[in-house]
């Protein structure tokens, strides 16, 4: 690993237009004086060299000279102190020191996954102490600039802080640009990029100066990158994924029932209407589907063979299975089980057939329209929704759960280890399918992060991201302090930042989430942070008000306007007309007032999202009969279809006090009309914030 000396490295960040100190170098202290004379103090004196990577740990800067000789009698104390820890400097350098202002780090490292990271905050010997900092991932854009610094804490320092000048935000825009965006210091290193890092920048009133440089990884600075930067590589035609005219499963048993017997009777239960077969070299039926000797003779409209045979015997059953689109490996004892030899031997048997590899360790595809299937039963009925996921269990739960709670989806994609098919590159596909509104994804390691980010700044659909194992690489040990301060759940954040994509911490939250993108996605409605919460109760009121706040909603203010049409209802006695608004709802209330009270207030302020909620447990302790909470859920239902434009979402506190099958009907009622429903305030306000992120940034893509 190369360490290119600061000065060098200062010279190269100048022609991208960064401020640098003047400076000289000497390869002796004796030579420093000289070196110094033309250079106005106060100076800086620094030693360089391979093991000089932080200086000053090792006592090898000095600050504040007032003359050349000082300097270079500072560099000879400095060369005596450091020969006592055996290091011994290439040079030194000698520059102007910089005026004070705000200490800022600037840095970029390779992340895995991902590529290359851009991070900014506090610098200097704050940077450890504090990690008040922020991430993106390269190229960045000038409102990614922005907006990092917005998110840091010490963002004050920069507009000024007692009394002191503000320091200049647009020219540390423009070095965040000139290291991170397109066409800057990180596109040009390309592939050769290890770290990167500016420590500190001071930042003044009239500019931004990098003190410090420090660049790890390419041995020189010559020559071009050597990796194109923003582009976008083809993907797949899944189409037959998805609908294949015939399906063949391998490793059904004619003795002991297995995982290949039950993905046959899965077939033969949704009614597959393809051709359908076994693979078995001696038996010519299966549980009364017919058998093919192995997959060379399954036939040229098979288009899917599954493949459920232990992991040793996988490569060679792939191999003959050259003439079919798609081959899925259930079996798992591959790369996850610490065999990634194993895993390349099936990837190269793939390649050697010429098919398109899902998995392996995956459970399969699920697509009502397509005929294709891993879950038993009878399939749902088509919908707008996608989801691929890396867990094929956790795909089969969000399906099942979903589609109890009123959702329809057009096509789920398990890819397990993602030898081949990766999920970036189903999520190219997915968003230009038109039967795909929405997307969910569970990932855990996206095999090509480089890929999903750039095809997830490219979707115009929303999607929505589970991501497991965040804190499973934790930290990456790193030789600078940027390297140090990336990490995996940081990264994840910051790529929801970038593309819209949202991201929630729970199963629960990505089915509600995409209940509400696959409800309110074509409502055009703004992405603004203003909610209206309204339902009984002021206890609730309040936490909810607490809910969501937490999740970063603005429970904004109802104007005197809409307060005086609030008590022309009748409302307001008793309590306050704020938001959260208290109406009475429970089993003796108006139906109706809830529809009323919203039109009231959307007449002076539009709101663009409603959340309207009710205490079921009320309408049975004093009610002895759903009819009241059903009429409820009608009115808020007539309320979405009078306000086309505005998202209502329904919460149905204490559901489960409803005596049986009376929370199925208020969501049928209320899904028909176009309104999601949620348990808790906890899930609604997830969803909420989620959906206003991701249509936001479809608005402001123009898209929405």
């Amino acid at each position: 690993m190369s360490h290119i000396p600061e000065h060098v490295v200062k010279a190269w960040i100048s022609g991208f237009g960064v401020a640098v100190p003047r400076g000289a170098t000497a390869t002796t202290h004796e030579g420093l004086e000289t070196a110094a004379a033309g250079l106005a103090p106060p100076l800086v004196v620094k030693a360089y060299g391979p093991r000089l990577l932080h200086k000053s740990d090792a006592g090898a800067v000095r600050l504040d000279l007032g003359s050349a000789g000082t300097a270079a009698a500072a560099a000879a104390e400095m060369l005596y102190s450091l020969a006592g820890q055996d290091i011994v400097p290439d040079g030194f350098l000698v520059e102007e020191q910089a005026a004070p202002g705000v200490e800022v780090i600037v840095g970029a490292v390779r992340d895995p996954a991902f590529g290359p990271v851009l991070l900014v905050g506090l610098g200097g010997v704050w940077t450890e102490a504090l990690r008040d900092t922020a991430l993106r991932l390269c190229p960045i854009t000038e409102a990614d600039a922005r907006a990092m610094l917005g998110e840091l804490r010490g963002r004050a320092l920069l507009d000024g802080h007692r009394g002191r000048p503000p320091a200049d935000r647009d020219a540390l825009v423009k070095l965040l640009l000139a290291v991170g965006g397109p066409g800057g210091m990180v596109e040009a290193l390309g592939e050769r990029l290890v770290e990167f890092e500016l420590n500190p920048v001071i930042c003044g009133p009239s500019g931004a100066v990098a003190v410090d440089a420090r660049l790890v990884g390419p041995g020189s600075l010559d020559g071009p990158s050597t990796a194109p930067a923003g582009t976008v590589a083809p993907h797949g035609d899944f189409g037959r994924l998805f609908a294949p005219r015939g399906v063949a499963v391998v490793g059904a048993s004619t003795k002991k029932p297995n995982f290949g017997n039950m993905f046959l009777g899965f077939y033969r239960a949704m009614g597959f209407k393809g051709r359908l077969v076994a693979v078995h070299p001696s038996a010519s039926e299966i549980d009364g589907v017919p058998c093919v000797p192995s997959l060379a003779d399954a036939g040229q409209d098979i288009d899917y063979a599954l493949v459920a045979v232990p992991a040793k015997q996988c490569p060679e059953v792939v191999r003959q299975a050259s003439g079919i689109a798609y081959v899925q490996v259930m079996s798992g004892g591959f790369r996850e089980m610490g065999n990634p030899e194993l895993e390349a031997e099936l990837l190269s048997a793939a390649h050697e057939a010429g098919v398109r590899l899902l998995g392996p360790n995956c459970m399969g595809v699920y697509s009502p329209s397509g005929g294709q299937t891993f879950i038993g039963g009878t399939p749902g009925r088509p919908g707008g929704i996608a989801v691929i996921s890396q867990s094929g269990g956790l795909a089969g739960e969000v399906i099942k759960v979903g589609e109890w709670r009123g959702l329809a989806f057009s096509k789920v994609a398990t890819v397990g280890n993602s030898a081949d098919v990766t999920p970036a590159e189903l999520l190219r596909y997915l968003a230009d399918d038109d039967e795909t509104g929405s997307i969910g994804l569970y990932l855990e390691d996206p095999r090509d992060g480089r890929g999903l980010f750039e095809a997830l700044r490219h979707v115009r659909k929303p999607v929505v991201a589970l991501v497991g194992g965040r804190s499973g690489q934790g930290q990456r040990a790193a030789a600078s302090h940027t390297g140090g301060m990336v990490s995996d759940t940081r990264v994840w954040s910051a790529l929801g930042e970038q593309t819209g994509m949202a991201i929630v911490t729970g199963q629960d939250d990505l089915i509600g989430t995409l209940d509400f993108f696959d409800l309110h996605g074509g409502r055009g409605a703004p992405g603004t942070g203003e909610v209206l919460v309204i339902g009984p109760s002021g206890g609730a009121s309040v936490l909810a008000a607490d809910v969501f706040d937490a999740a970063g909603l603005d429970l904004a203010a109802l104007p005197e306007a809409a307060r005086d049409a609030l008590r022309a209802l009748g409302l307001g006695a008793g309590s306050s007309l704020a938001n959260p608004l208290e109406i009475p709802v429970g089993p003796r209330g108006d139906p109706g007032l809830v529809r009323h009270a919203v039109t009231a207030i959307l007449a002076e302020r539009p709101f663009a999202d409603v959340v309207a909620h009710a205490n079921v447990q009320s309408f049975f302790t004093f009610g002895d009969s759903a009819d009241p909470l059903l009429a409820y859920a009608r009115s808020v239902g007539e309320l979405q279809r009078e306000l086309p434009g505005t998202r209502i979402t329904l919460v149905t506190r204490n559901a489960e006090c409803a005596p049986a099958g009376v929370e199925d009907a208020v969501r049928e009622i209320a899904r028909a009309a176009g309104v999601p429903v949620y348990r808790t305030m906890e899930a609604a306000a997830v969803a909420v914030a989620a959906g206003k992120r991701t249509l936001a940034a479809r608005s402001a893509h123009g898209t929405a």
